[in-house]
């Protein structure tokens, strides 16, 4: 019952711990595995991505050597990934070819074919773009061993050119299992021995080579030389002081011996496996050469030794189990493994909230700036109408006075008429459309030159003239430094004024009176000056009826509304100044406007 027991325990328990000791590399480094998860955890803990890709990369190596090859591509593939996200292309090209070689050892071809290809393609222009693309069509053509050798071999030359030994090694460690594959075993030991030249800085690989070597001959039946070259793996790893191979290949030893039925030989070397085992804490192996010794008993018919083989082991298990610091290794290394996985989830989820939160915001900027912008337009529109409006407004104004303008003018030739004197009511007719003319055509501008301006107050003083020549004179001055052609001011705004001091200044003075307009240069103004010698503001208000009062009123209004229109569309800044004249007698006018030459204009209205 006890044996059944033991035995029953080591079925189900021991495979379990076997991949922690399987392939370790010596006993001097127990921990690394665990270690490795340890500075991962540490890594994403701190979320430092470069410092966790690292240590992803370092995991995966570490369980490639011990034969872990699905766990060791998820971290390749984790490791990648970072990488790609900092387009660090060195990387990503050595890791894909990694991961590439991992998924063909699994014999994943496809998806292996795909990352040499992808490596290759990273890599163009770098000599090992032609090795990826190479194994690439070595795996697609594995079928046909002529092409498959054909690409070994073309690699084989380019690595050495680039001389990168551990690729070497590795390639002729292809072309040894292609010879393999098409049973030409005499290829295949000449490929592993000339891996082992290029290899000979490195024992370690040396030793897996000599291995594989030994389990050519055995197969086949080359005992004495599977035997010599083992006892050779055996001396070498002894000088390593590499306790894992000692005892693999005196196992090894034991099973060529018991091909040769050299079964005390044998027998001994799986005791010295056993023994070794026990003394380095070696569970796997201790249950490896106790199984085998086990076997051998059994195979003589010796039922009572196989199963003091098992009351020993079972004897010293619970020693052995707490003495075997691998075990613990590997149960640090699935409970770290545990919190690696919670981390990469919690940051996984971390990052999906962090993309849902910068896409909100995206789409939050986008939605006020969209708002922005419409209400920009919305108020650039209202602004727009709002011009608009005051454009029509400023139209509606100056053609206001146009009616009195034209009414006044009618009158006087009726007045003309009556008195019959046709000659002077066809003068003043002939003068009269010659004005109106002028004002039509420059009707829908809100500014006109000033030798347009010139030559409309010409013009309609002169028609008042003729009709009130008895009652006054006038004189126009203009500035020399200023050029007519190039000036532009507003236009109607002066005729107002000129009309005010003849027909409520002038007209009612007894003896003949004078009015002189004047344009003055200010700085960067124009200064206009309308002054006569009339009756002035204050007797002018007592000769006027009602009605003739409310009319000034509206008069001068119109010319403030006008001037409060064109400030506020372009800026002009201009001032209206009325006062009682020069010598205390008559009334004064002065208007002062921006100084606009016609590139200013044009910037402004075109």
């Amino acid at each position: 019952m006890k044996q059944t027991l033991c035995f029953l325990f080591l079925i189900f328990y021991l495979p379990w711990t076997a991949f922690s000791q399987d392939t370790t590399k010596n006993a001097q480094t127990p921990l690394s595995l665990s270690k490795k998860a340890k500075e991962v955890q540490k890594s994403l803990q701190d979320d430092n991505p470069e410092a966790t890709a690292i240590g992803y990369e370092n995991l995966a190596k570490e369980l490639i050597e011990k034969g872990d090859l699905v766990r060791a591509e998820s971290y390749l593939i984790s490791a990648l990934d970072i990488y790609k996200k900092e387009k660090n292309n060195e990387k990503i090209i050595s890791l894909t070819r990694t991961l590439a070689q991992v998924q063909e050892n699994q014999q994943k071809f496809g998806e292996a074919i795909s990352n040499y290809q992808t490596a290759g393609e990273v890599s163009q222009g770098n000599p090992t773009s032609k090795i990826n693309l190479n194994d690439a069509k070595r795996v697609s053509n594995r079928s046909n061993s002529d092409v498959e050798m054909g690409y070994i071999e073309s690699n084989i030359q380019l690595l050495e050119k680039e001389g990168k030994v551990e690729d070497v090694v590795n390639v002729y460690k292809q072309r040894a299992e292609a010879n393999l594959k098409a049973e030409d075993k005499e290829r295949a030991i000449e490929s592993y021995s000339r891996a082992i030249e290029v290899a000979k800085e490195k024992p370690e690989d040396i030793l897996k080579l000599k291995t594989e070597i030994a389990k050519i001959y055995a197969s086949d039946n080359q005992l004495d030389k599977a035997i010599a070259i083992t006892n050779n793996a055996l001396e070498d790893a002894k000088i390593l002081n590499d306790i894992p191979q000692q005892i693999k290949q005196k196992q090894a030893l034991a099973g060529l011996y018991l091909q040769k039925k050299n079964g005390e030989e044998a027998e001994k070397l799986l005791k010295e496996a056993y023994k070794s085992a026990m003394e380095n804490a070696r569970t796997f192996d201790a249950k490896e050469a106790m199984i085998a010794l086990s076997a051998l008993y059994k195979s003589r018919g010796d039922a009572t030794k196989s199963f003091e083989a098992y009351d020993l082991f079972f004897a010293d298990f619970e020693r052995l189990i707490k003495a075997d610091s691998s075990l613990v290794d590997a149960k640090i290394f699935e409970v770290t493994e545990e919190r690696i996985r919670q981390l990469e989830k919690e940051k996984a989820l971390k990052d999906e909230i962090l993309t849902k939160k910068t896409r909100y915001n995206s789409v939050l900027i986008g939605s006020i700036l969209l708002m922005l912008l419409l209400l920009s337009f919305i108020i650039k529109t209202l602004f727009s109408i709002q011009n608009k409006n005051k454009r029509i407004a400023l139209q509606s104004l100056r053609r206001e006075m146009n009616p009195h303008f034209i009414f006044n003018s009618l009158n006087s030739v009726n007045q003309f008429i009556s008195q019959n004197k046709e000659l002077e009511a066809n003068k003043y007719l002939t003068s009269y459309s010659n004005l109106m003319r002028n004002m039509m055509e420059t009707s829908n501008s809100d500014f006109i030159t000033l030798s347009n301006e010139l030559e409309q107050i010409k013009k309609y003083l002169h028609l008042e003239h003729l009709r009130f020549q008895d009652k006054f004179d006038y004189e126009i001055v203009v500035d020399e430094t200023l050029d007519p052609e190039t000036i532009w001011i507003p236009n109607m705004l002066l005729q107002p004024h000129l009309e005010n001091a003849i027909w409520h200044g002038l007209r009612y003075k007894d003896e003949k009176g004078s009015l002189k307009i004047s344009f003055l240069k200010e700085n960067k103004r124009i200064k206009v000056c309308i002054e006569d010698d009339g009756i002035g503001i204050e007797k002018s208000k007592t000769l006027k009826t009602q009605n003739q009062k409310i009319h000034i009123s509206r008069g001068l209004n119109n010319v403030k509304e006008r001037i409060q229109l064109l400030n506020d569309l372009y800026k002009q800044k201009i001032q209206l100044e009325i006062q009682t004249g020069t010598k205390g007698i008559g009334t004064k006018v002065e208007l002062y406007f921006l100084l606009w030459n016609s590139i200013s204009y044009i910037k402004k209205h075109l």
